[in-house]
C-alpha cells in the first residue's frame, strides 16, 4: 500500500482541481500549449535528441521529424482551431420538440491516465497530453521505463511547466503502471502491445473508464502487378526501417504478385544499400534495438528462418554488444514460421508471393485487423476492391506510414490494434465528453406527454408516430 500513496494524492490533488482547469479559457489553455511548444522547439530539443540517442542510437534527423516535428504540428492544430472545438456545436430541433432547443457541449472527461511507449516517447507521451490539456482535462503520465534517458527529460519538462495537481509524470518500472491503473480515472489513454491492452482495459473496466487504445499488429503491404516498383520500394524501405523499424504502423510482412517478386527483391536490396551504406551498423542514418530483451526475440526470429531454409536476401546478420540487427529481408518462409505470426517490431520484412487478390484478402482476413495496410497498385480496381474486403485502422495507397502525420485524419486501430481515434480534433473528442444539452423555452409539445391520457392525446399520439 505504501507504494500506491503518492499516486493516490497526485490523483486526489488533481481530482480536486479538475474543475479550475476545465472552467479556464480556451486562451489560458493556449497560453499552456504554447509553452510546451517552446520547451520542444528550443529549450530542451538537444537534451531530447541527446537522450534518445543514448537509449537507441536515434538518428537526429528521425528525432526532429518523427518525435518532436509531430508533437509540435499537434499543439499548432489544436491552437489553431481550439476557440471552435470548444464552442458549443448547435443543433436542430424536431417538430414534435418545438419549443425546446438543444446542443452539444464539449466537456473535460476529468483526470486522465496516460501510458506511452518507448519506441516514440516524445511523440506518443506528448501528442495525447495536447489532446487532454486542449479539451480541458488534468493528467498523469507514465512513460516506459526502457528509454529511461528520455523519461528523464520528459520528466524535467512536465516538472518545468506544470503544477503537479494538472500534470504529473512518474518514471520507473511497470509496478508503477499496476498502481496507477487501481485508482479511478475518468479516460485512460494506452499506446502499447495488444496483450497489454487487455489489461488495461481490464483495470479501466473495475472503474467504468473510457478507454484509447493505441496498439499494433501485424500490418501488410500488398503490391500488385501494376505496381510501380521502384517508387514502391523506395517508400516501403523507410517506412519500414525508420526507427529501426520499432514502429506499430510498420509494414509487417509484404505480399507481392508473383510476378514482380523478383523486381521486389533485387529494389529492395539496392535501397537498403542506398540508405544505409553496405554497412549499416556504421550508418549514422540507422539505429539500435532498444534493449537486450528485444534483441533477443528478434535475433530468434532470424536463426528460426534460417533453420527453416528460408532465404536470406539481405542482411541477418547482428552484433550483441550494440543491440545492432542488420536491415533484413527474407522470402520463402513457411507459413507456421513466427516472423509470420508475431508482430515483428524491428527491422526484419517477410516476403510472400501471391497469385490473385483473392488469395491476398482471404490471408489478410484470417489474421486480426491491423492498425495499418499498405497497397502499392496503379489499378483503380484493384485498389477498390483490397479497400472494400480486408479491414484496418488506417490505409495508404502507394505511400507506407504518413498517414500518421496528417492531423486531419483520425488515427488509431480497430479490435485488436485499438480503440478509440486520435489526432487534432479526434484526440479532442476522445478526451472530451459530448453532453447534450436541452433547453425548454416553453411546454409546448411536450404538454401532450404528461398525463391523463386522453383520447385527444392519443390521437396525437398516433399522428406523431405516422408522420414525425
Amino acid at each position: 500500500m505504501a507504494l500506491e500513496n503518492p499516486y493516490l494524492q497526485i490523483f486526489n490533488k488533481q481530482k480536486a482541481n479538475q474543475f479550475r482547469v476545465a472552467n479556464a479559457s480556451y486562451k489560458i489553455r493556449i497560453k499552456k500549449l504554447k509553452a510546451l511548444k517552446k520547451a520542444l522547439e528550443s529549450t530542451y530539443k538537444q537534451d531530447l535528441r541527446d537522450a534518445l540517442y543514448a537509449d537507441f542510437k536515434k538518428p537526429q534527423l528521425e528525432v526532429d521529424l518523427t518525435e518532436l516535428y509531430l508533437v509540435i504540428k499537434e499543439i499548432k492544430v489544436a491552437i489553431k482551431n481550439l476557440k471552435r472545438w470548444t464552442r458549443k456545436e448547435h443543433v436542430g430541433t424536431p417538430l414534435s420538440l418545438i419549443g425546446t432547443s438543444s446542443y452539444i457541449q464539449y466537456e473535460p472527461k476529468g483526470v486522465c491516465l496516460i501510458i506511452s511507449p518507448w519506441n516514440y516517447p516524445v511523440n506518443l507521451t506528448f501528442c495525447p497530453l495536447v489532446s487532454a490539456m486542449a479539451a480541458g482535462n488534468t493528467a498523469i503520465i507514465k512513460p516506459s521505463e526502457m528509454t529511461p534517458n528520455t523519461s528523464k527529460v520528459l520528466a524535467n519538462i512536465v516538472k518545468a511547466l506544470f503544477n503537479e495537481d494538472e500534470v504529473a509524470l512518474f518514471e520507473g518500472d511497470v509496478e508503477i503502471s499496476k498502481n496507477l491503473l487501481k485508482l479511478p480515472f475518468n479516460h485512460i489513454f494506452f499506446t502499447g502491445s495488444p496483450t497489454v491492452g487487455k489489461v488495461v482495459m481490464q483495470a479501466a473496466a473495475k472503474h467504468l473508464a473510457s478507454v484509447t487504445l493505441e496498439l499494433g499488429g501485424k500490418s501488410p503491404t500488398i503490391i500488385d502487378d501494376t505496381a510501380k516498383i521502384e517508387t514502391t520500394v523506395k517508400s516501403l524501405v523507410w517506412g519500414k526501417h525508420v526507427n529501426t523499424g520499432q514502429t506499430c504502423i510498420a509494414p509487417d510482412y509484404v505480399l507481392v504478385h508473383e510476378s514482380k517478386k523478383e523486381a521486389f527483391v533485387k529494389a529492395y536490396k539496392e535501397t537498403l544499400v542506398d540508405y544505409f551504406s553496405k554497412n549499416p551498423n556504421k550508418s549514422k542514418s540507422f539505429g539500435r534495438v532498444v534493449n537486450e530483451k528485444h534483441f533477443k526475440r528478434l535475433t530468434s526470429y532470424i536463426e528460426a528462418a534460417v533453420e527453416a531454409k528460408a532465404i536470406i536476401e539481405k542482411g541477418g546478420n547482428y552484433d550483441a554488444t550494440d543491440n545492432y540487427i542488420a536491415p533484413t529481408l527474407i522470402t520463402d518462409l513457411p507459413q507456421h514460421n513466427q516472423l509470420l505470426q508475431d508482430e515483428i517490431f524491428g527491422p526484419i520484412l517477410p516476403v510472400k508471393a501471391y497469385k490473385t487478390l483473392n488469395e491476398v484478402v482471404t490471408y489478410i482476413n484470417k489474421k486480426e485487423r491491423p492498425l495499418a495496410l499498405y497497397i502499392y497498385s496503379t489499378s483503380r480496381k484493384n485498389i477498390n476492391f483490397i479497400l472494400q474486403n480486408t479491414r484496418a485502422g488506417g490505409t495508404c495507397i502507394n505511400a507506407t506510414a504518413v498517414h500518421f502525420t496528417n492531423h486531419e485524419l483520425p488515427f488509431g486501430g480497430i479490435n485488436n490494434s485499438g480503440i478509440g481515434k486520435t489526432h487534432g480534433y479526434f484526440g479532442f473528442q476522445a478526451f472530451s465528453n459530448q453532453r447534450a444539452v436541452l433547453k425548454s423555452h416553453w411546454l409546448g409539445a411536450l404538454k401532450m406527454v404528461f398525463p391523463p391520457y386522453t383520447n385527444f392525446k392519443q390521437k396525437v399520439a398516433d399522428f406523431t408516430l405516422r408522420w414525425f
